[in-house]
């Protein structure tokens, strides 16, 4: 996957905005102001997931293209490879769950506002 792809993925989700929070190279992507992913947009080389615990460990054990997530909680998040073992379609899916897991935690009005874009 390139850069393109995944920023046109990421953005293409309802709810979801873009920003340099960090500083102007670290492309960070929020549901209704929640973050479920990030990437160095300079070094396009993998990028940063949210994911369940138990899942995580389950694809860093399938992949070497994901590793526990760099400057991240290991727990909860992976660093994908965007030029390793990890087919297309798993890097897609990851994207969605993690933007599904952090949609899952907002509080309820913000869950409300997301689902009335989502149907919109």
């Amino acid at each position: 996957m390139n850069i393109e792809q995944y920023r046109d993925y990421c953005i293409g989700k309802s709810g979801v905005t873009e920003g340099f929070p960090f500083d102007n190279k670290t492309l960070v992507f929020k549901v209704m102001g929640k973050m479920f992913a990030l990437c160095d947009i300079d070094e396009f080389q993998s990028f940063n997931l949210k994911c369940d615990p138990d899942r995580a460990i389950e694809l860093r054990e399938t992949y070497q293209g994901i590793v526990p997530g760099y400057h991240m909680s290991k727990v909860h998040w992976n660093t994908v490879s965007s030029n390793a073992d990890v087919p297309l379609e798993v890097q897609l899916e990851l994207i969605d769950h993690s933007y599904e897991l952090v949609a899952k935690s907002l509080k309820k009005p913000d869950r409300e506002k997301l689902e009335l874009l989502k149907n919109a």
